[in-house]
């Protein structure tokens, strides 16, 4: 297996097929098959929402790739006379810096610093993106899910009820078929400004938001929540999770933020917590997690998984020097799933046939198949 492991690792670094998914099942009787919002996909790996996911190029190229599935540029909600509450956060984004970022434990990792938030084009732009991510999913070439950041009110304050039904309908419109699928972003800049400055104030969006987007959608919907690392402890971020009672995906967490700076940045730490986070949580509290923060190998992948994530986010991960992926020739995204998968130490391939050497993971029927990993992590925790 080590040896085919290399071989398959040295020649597609020259090109990877679309289809590898396919050939880890035929060759390695592994099965990759995972799932993001319910809905199954080749393999774990996606791209979180981002700068990498804002045009119908970036959609296409990414569906050539094989990449599992990709969600949208976060768009700041409306209501019918275009006003936007949060529309501190429709800021022209600067452009991304990436650099390395030593840890607390004294790890050096990558992080992406840039001063922008969400999407600041109008909303017809952003449904016609909708669209052809619509397009790609019905075609079977990649799952897309637009990400929306709702009105978030102060305690005392009531929601504004027209953002959600204006924007809410407009993405159905735009879905064109149920379920629609939405991403709910807690941006990790959230986390720094002084609306997330009361813990009471956040469990309460958890609680409510998407009761309040399922009642302005005209189709039925599945909800992803996209946590931020509060700035507060971890039982915090715990509290976080059970106040999550009524969507049908976390996602684990967004970025820390460096108050000094006003930045969100990513590296060891992050995996550092979201993992001692994510192992504190008492087994089958939440199915339909999905893990992000550093996932810069598929030995990563596997930690989220054991954890219970269905699926990983990456953001940084794709927007490396060219010199850091082994890879020699493709887009960004062929060359970081060539290492995320079939690196022969530290891919996933390689880390799943380490696990079942070491009797963590048996085959069922001839076959690993990922989705056990998390299964597994519900049943014991």
């Amino acid at each position: 297996m080590h040896t085919e492991l290399t071989r398959d690792f040295e020649r597609f670094g020259l090109r990877l097929p679309r289809a590898f998914p396919d050939h880890v099942r035929e060759t390695y009787r592994i099965d990759l098959t995972a799932r993001y919002l319910g809905q199954m996909i080749p393999h774990p790996v996606g791209k979180g929402s981002g700068q990498l996911s804002l045009n119908e190029t970036q959609l296409a190229e990414d569906a050539r790739a094989g990449l599992a599935f990709v969600v949208l540029k976060t768009v700041i909600a409306q209501d019918e006379a275009g006003t936007q509450s949060m529309a501190a956060w429709a800021i022209h984004e600067t452009k991304m810096q990436v650099e390395p970022r030593r840890s607390a434990g004294g790890r050096t990792g990558w992080t992406v610093t840039w001063k922008g938030r969400g999407w600041d084009r109008s909303l017809e732009e952003y449904l016609a993106l909708v669209r052809a991510g619509r397009d790609l999913t019905r075609a079977g070439s990649l799952l897309v899910v637009p990400s929306v950041k709702y009105h978030l009110p102060r305690l005392e304050d009531p929601f504004h009820e027209a953002e959600y039904r204006h924007t809410t309908r407009l993405l159905a419109g735009a879905w064109g078929e149920a379920p629609l699928l939405v991403e709910k972003d807690f941006s990790p800049t959230l986390a720094g400004d002084s609306l997330a400055a009361d813990r009471a104030q956040i469990l309460r969006w958890l609680r409510e938001v998407p009761r309040h987007i399922r009642a302005a959608s005209p189709v039925p919907v599945r909800i992803a929540v996209k946590l931020m690392n509060a700035c507060f402890d971890d039982a915090f971020q715990l509290e976080m999770i059970k106040a999550c009672q009524e969507v049908d995906a976390l996602v684990c967490f967004n970025r820390l933020f460096d108050a000094e700076r006003s930045v969100a940045y990513g590296g060891w730490d992050l995996s550092d917590r979201n993992l001692r986070v994510l192992d504190a949580m008492a087994p089958g509290v939440h199915p339909g997690l999905s893990g992000t923060g550093n996932v810069c190998s598929g030995r990563m992948i596997l930690e989220y998984a054991r954890r219970g994530c269905e699926s990983v986010q990456l953001h940084t991960f794709f927007q490396l020097p060219l010199s850091q992926y082994p890879a020699t020739q493709g887009s960004r995204t062929q060359r970081a799933l060539h290492a995320l998968v079939f690196h022969p130490n530290d891919g996933l391939i390689a880390a799943l046939l380490e696990l079942e050497a070491a009797g963590g993971l048996e085959r069922r029927g001839g076959e690993l198949r990922f989705l056990d990993l998390t299964t597994d992590a519900h049943r014991a925790g």
